[in-house]
């Protein structure tokens, strides 16, 4: 603790949770139907004027045991939530529910392991460990999805005036994972081309009790009940999941083999890497990726000039798209995290206090004590106003030079920007290759068009976009 902390005023944490059981159901209606996400978390901060308050949090009552939880929304407070000595993640992933392990071949997954257990080590270990031995093939792996995209979306364009992207984009993304861990091309194998899909609907229903589908004609209280009260059966996707499970396993037989040498079992090393695959990877890149375009859509003509030459500068003089290039584009780089920044693909991050633990806020102290549920809502914590001038614009140049250090701030791989992944912490083992592909991917395009245009709107998870039309490069 600094010494300023330490002299910060201790505060009582405000807010309330309502009547038992029917505070739950009235908030989990405020965040879906009345308020929605947004501003079921900010009425509450400036109701309590705090940054720290309490609240139930979805999806409570049937799905989740417990919906009471201390929400933290600045980028002061959300970092207790990193801290594994003081929080305990044990099956919080998701939010405040946890899934059936049907969905994951009857294992509790790497994910909903808390740091002190042991498996959790030699899970990440694992993780890590095969990342860093793929690593020279993640540049020409994504180059060549990136590569077909092009093709798909130029006929897109042409035969209809106007390509969705994110179904190109979904393809792209599983193209690339599946090559990289198993060596081939999904339609070489009995999968075809119906992977996206099959995950499509295993991610969906894991994720549902989050989810709003906004269908006009459906009263509120109907999809409330559907989605969720109660979990959603594992049944319907039993057949895709083992369609998935089948190929990954034949197919990934060297990875497993290092699996089994750190006393792992085969099919538990191999449905921890599907969700890795499809979970972590394909369901962050699935909002990610549209994220990305979407932001430097809308910023048009200007930034895309900047991008360009920067870009094509950096390629030329170092003779390709090598690493060394990518690391001399300081605003492509920038880009990339103001993305993650301003549009985090994971909202909500969730733990348990170990212990009685003081909090900090910007201006006040918080006694959180032993047990008591901390949910950090990402989206206002990137974009706190104390950190970040023009919290709520994209401002593509945010990260470069000495303002590089601000990605400290940037939390949306459940933990700080700046810290690299360990076995002995719960950040995302993939955090660096994600930021690697979104620079990747605006490379590609800006070697290949000038300009482009784009209509975008609000999806399930994340934004739609639909590209108008491409400039192709001129130079």
């Amino acid at each position: 603790m600094s010494s300023s902390d330490s002299k910060l005023p201790l505060r009582d944490i405000p807010g309330d949770y309502g009547l038992p059981f029917f505070g739950a159901i009235k908030d989990r209606f405020d965040f879906h139907y009345n308020q929605g996400t947004d501003g079921f978390f900010r009425s509450r901060m400036q109701s309590y004027q705090s940054t720290v308050y309490r609240a139930n949090v979805p999806p409570g009552p049937f799905n989740a045991p417990k919906s009471k939880a201390i929400v933290l929304v600045d980028a002061v407070s959300f970092p207790i939530l990193f801290d594994n000595s003081k929080v305990d993640k044990t099956n919080y992933f998701d939010g405040t529910f946890m899934p059936s392990t049907d969905f994951t071949g009857g294992y509790r997954l790497c994910p909903f392991l808390d740091t002190s257990e042991p498996k959790h080590a030699t899970l990440k270990e694992l993780f890590l460990s095969t990342l860093a031995n793929l690593h020279n093939r993640f540049i020409p792996l994504f180059l060549s999805s990136m590569s077909e995209l092009f093709t798909h979306l130029e006929h897109e364009l042409s035969d209809k005036g106007q390509a969705y992207f994110n179904t190109l984009s979904d393809d792209m993304a599983f193209d690339f994972l599946f090559r990289l861990f198993c060596e081939k091309s999904p339609s070489e194998t009995s999968l075809r081309s119906d992977g996206p899909t099959i995950l499509n609907k295993w991610v969906f229903f894991q994720l549902a009790p989050l989810i709003s589908l906004g269908l006009k004609h459906v009263p509120n209280f109907i999809e409330d009940l559907v989605l969720h009260t109660f979990p959603l059966p594992f049944f319907p996707l039993k057949s895709d999941y083992k369609k998935i499970f089948d190929v990954f396993y034949k197919s990934m037989g060297s990875i497993l083999d290092e699996a089994e040498k750190l006393g792992l079992k085969r099919d538990e090393a191999c449905h921890n890497f599907i969700f890795l695959a499809g979970f972590n990877s394909y369901g962050g890149m699935k909002v990610f990726f549209p994220a990305l375009i979407r932001w430097v859509g809308a910023a048009g003509e200007s930034l895309h000039r900047r991008l360009t030459d920067e870009i094509r500068t950096a390629v030329k003089e170092e003779g390709g798209v090598t690493f060394s290039a990518l690391n001399r584009m300081s605003l492509t780089k920038s880009v990339v995290y103001e993305t993650l920044r301003i549009d985090p693909p994971v909202p909500f991050q969730t733990a348990k206090a170990r212990e009685d633990v003081i909090i900090h806020s910007h201006d006040s102290s918080f006694l959180i004590k032993k047990d008591e549920i901390i949910f950090g809502y990402q989206p206002l914590a990137t974009k706190d106003p104390k950190i970040f001038e023009n919290p709520e614009e994209f401002i593509a140049d945010r990260f470069v030079g000495d303002k590089e250090e601000l990605i400290k701030y940037v939390y949306w791989s459940n933990g700080k920007e700046s810290d690299d992944p360990t076995v002995d912490d719960k950040q995302c083992p993939g955090k660096d290759l994600v930021v690697l592909l979104g620079r990747l991917m605006l490379v590609e395009f800006f070697l290949r068009y000038d300009t482009f245009e784009i209509e975008f709107g609000k999806l399930l998870l994340g934004s739609k976009v639909t590209f108008k039309s491409v400039t192709k490069a001129t130079s």
